[in-house]
């Protein structure tokens, strides 16, 4: 599980004591949820070995990416622009993290459209117009079933408890990825959602 949207130490805490295999980090200025670099640096100076630390980046420069992932410490850099598959090659490159291309799917040619992208992950999420992830919309999961490629696959897309087992049980992702569907607000998460939400995605994963 990928909690992503995380502002505050004590929510990235939460999420690794109730076994998250990454914690995100938005680094957005355009989100509602993102993180101040001061917040970030905390929470990857508490948690670094102990969980995956992923920055969320949307059409920022090699630079910037670089300067984050380097000062926050960094293990994944997802990146959810108009990035290309040679800008992404650089970005591993450059950090060291390991990558992952995600995009909100409109459609089919969406799933396609990511097999350019020979990152280490895909991440696929639901769409709303002028917003970048996180968004609380669904997709039709049937589409994934069309999809070529064998890297590892994180399903978003308006997921809560009530949800995600019928993502897992319909995707067989590598992982699944929410923010607003643990959150009280953009940015704070609900410490009841999140249990529930973990509860809920162990049950249908055993």
């Amino acid at each position: 599980m990928k909690i992503c949207g995380v502002t505050r130490l004590d929510d990235a805490q939460l999420a690794v004591e109730l076994g998250a295999w990454a914690v995100g980090m938005v680094f957005y200025p355009a989100s509602q949820r993102c993180a101040t670099l001061e917040e970030a640096e905390m929470i990857g100076a508490a948690l670094r070995r102990r969980v995956e630390l992923a920055g969320v980046f949307v059409n920022a420069t090699l630079d910037e990416i670089a300067d984050v992932s380097e000062r926050v410490g960094l293990t994944l850099v997802q990146l959810h622009g108009d990035e290309g598959p040679a800008f992404c090659a650089e970005v591993a490159r450059r950090t060291g993290a390991r990558t992952i291309k995600a995009a909100s799917v409109r459609g089919l040619f969406t799933v396609r459209s990511l097999e350019r992208f020979h990152t280490d992950f895909h991440l696929v999420d639901g769409y709303a117009p002028g917003l970048r992830g996180g968004t609380g919309e669904r997709f039709d999961y049937s589409l994934l079933s069309k999809r070529r490629s064998k890297l590892p696959l994180i399903v978003g897309g308006g997921l809560d408890a009530d949800r995600v087992g019928a993502a897992i049980a319909t995707t067989h992702p590598f992982a699944v990825d929410v923010a607003s569907g643990v959150e009280a607000s953009p940015g704070i998460k609900d410490p009841q959602r999140m249990r529930a939400f973990f509860d809920a995605a162990a049950k249908v994963a055993a």
